[in-house]
């Protein structure tokens, strides 16, 4: 009898949004130096060729890693440029070949694949949704944000409608599922929490728990405005780092809770949704899917 041939795949996490400044690229690094120091093999593709943060952060770490001698872990990456092909099929054919091939190259011999995406909507971003098995949405906890997700009542703070971006992920989702029946699921991370119970702060997250049963994504708890975030840019550097790379940076209560924020965003990747069945294993090194999937 024949064996059926099984071949990893890599389980994809996307960063995405269509507004800048909400710490998308900050998450994407803080994610995978946090999955690499779990013992996991992790792919980088940087979407935003043209901005390149995470390119450039990705660069500032093999340098520092090279200049100090400090074994930092470090993502096997590429970048997928957007393509300046005068017709739009032809752009948008190389485009989806540039991100093919990137996927090709990583998925089969890592178990996790990060992308960072534009912080606009370009047919680049569609794709990358598109591969997404976890979407994380970045937003500042603010209504400014939320209107990405969907229009609110100014009175009530009813959801009026959902988002073009919000549309955009649904479109994601049934791409998604019509290339290989995979789930795609959407974490919306809110960013910048002040300590204080500010009535904002409480309005935001309680708009955001309607909404989250109406479109279907789950919330959880992102990073605090913490200067250390930035501080370590450009070095390369992420929390994960600050004592075996012996930077002088002194550990202080609010660097330990932000190193726990990072932990619960993975911790809440690897969990999953409720229910739902390709869960991450804490242990286990990679998942699985039919052969054939991994492109």
């Amino acid at each position: 009898m024949q064996s059926v041939g099984i071949e990893r795949r890599a389980h994809v996490i996307v960063l995405g949004n269509e507004k800048g400044g909400s710490g998308k690229s900050t998450a994407a690094m803080h994610v995978i130096v946090a999955l690499l120091r779990e013992g996991y093999s992790v792919g980088a593709i940087d979407l935003d060729a043209r901005q390149a943060t995470l390119t450039r952060y990705l660069e500032a770490r093999a340098h520092f890693a090279a200049s100090k001698g400090v074994a930092l872990p470090l993502p096997e990456a590429r970048a997928v440029h957007r393509s300046e092909a005068d017709r739009r099929t032809e752009a948008e054919a190389e485009e989806k070949a540039g991100l093919a091939a990137a996927m090709a190259a990583l998925s089969p011999q890592n178990d996790f694949v990060v992308i960072d995406s534009p912080g606009s909507d370009t047919h680049l971003s569609r794709l990358g949704h598109a591969r997404a098995d976890t979407l994380i949405t970045p937003i500042n906890d603010s209504f400014v944000d939320f209107s990405m997700l969907a229009r609110v009542d100014p009175d009530d703070h009813a959801v009026v409608s959902p988002s073009v971006y919000s549309e955009m992920v649904w479109e994601a989702r049934k791409a998604r599922f019509a290339r290989d029946r995979g789930r795609l699921d959407w974490i919306v991370m809110r960013n910048r929490l002040g300590s204080a119970e500010a009535r904002n702060k409480k309005d935001v997250g309680a708009t955001l728990d309607v909404l989250a049963k109406r479109i279907g994504f789950r919330t959880v708890r992102g990073f605090g405005e913490r200067v250390i975030f930035r501080e370590l840019f450009l070095q390369g550097l992420t929390l994960m780092d600050v004592k075996e790379a012996g930077v002088g940076v002194s550990f202080s209560m609010s660097h330990v809770a932000a190193r726990q924020e990072v932990r619960s965003l993975v911790a809440a990747i690897r969990k999953g949704p409720p229910g739902d069945v390709w869960r991450v294993a804490g242990s286990a090194p990679a998942t699985l899917a039919p052969a054939g999937d991994a492109a």
